[in-house]
């Protein structure tokens, strides 16, 4: 078990506490992680490919605001997919995109496949001088293979394989390598690899 003091600590900076949840995904496939509120944001999609179980193999972005306040952050590339002019990520901290508790941005994930996720700030909790890497909490559902198809992809892909009837489902059970537990998640497994990760 892990835990994360609320007893203030004087001086350093204050953590945040994230649910990251994959949109369209039902039962919702997400994890609650605790993070440096000065955590740039490249380092922040480091943290979400680890705790969702992505494998990093594609571009991303973040987003925040909405109409014609929609601003988006990444790596800056004028052939970006992305609506209108990328800053770059590493210029921007968690904070400066959500500065409080209830504020959301979004993280997308492989412009093809559209894994779209939404990032809340469920608390700002005190400092904690003895905190040395991110934290995984909690979290539900197994993350959908990569290259699956988007959300939709991937539940169409978990309905064949549930029917050995189906006329793909050979195929898919090919394509795929192994069996998939759709409610599979590690917590220790992914604290195992935020634990290689700098605060």
């Amino acid at each position: 078990m892990y835990y994360i003091s609320e007893v203030p600590v004087a001086g350093g900076v204050p953590l945040y506490q994230l649910k990251i949840t994959l949109r369209r995904s039902l039962p919702p496939i997400w994890r609650r992680v605790v993070v440096c509120a000065d955590m740039r944001l490249d380092r922040l999609h480091t943290v979400i490919q680890i705790a969702m179980g992505w494998m990093n193999c594609h571009l991303h972005q973040f987003s925040a605001g909405s109409g014609s306040a929609l601003t988006y952050y990444g790596t800056p590339d004028p052939s970006s997919l992305g609506i209108g002019p990328t800053l770059n990520e590493k210029r921007y901290t968690i904070a400066d995109l959500a500065p409080k508790a209830g504020r959301k941005i979004g993280y997308e994930y492989d412009f093809g496949d559209c894994w779209d996720h939404q990032v809340a700030v469920e608390k700002v909790l005190p400092p904690d001088a003895s905190f040395a890497h991110p934290v995984c909490l909690a979290g539900a559902n197994a993350c959908p293979p990569e290259d699956c198809g988007g959300i939709g992809g991937y539940y169409n892909l978990l309905k064949i394989l549930a029917n050995p009837e189906h006329s793909e489902h050979e195929q898919m059970k090919e394509w795929a390598g192994e069996d998939i537990d759709p409610a599979a998640f590690n917590l220790d497994r992914v604290n195992a690899r935020l634990k290689g990760l700098k605060a």
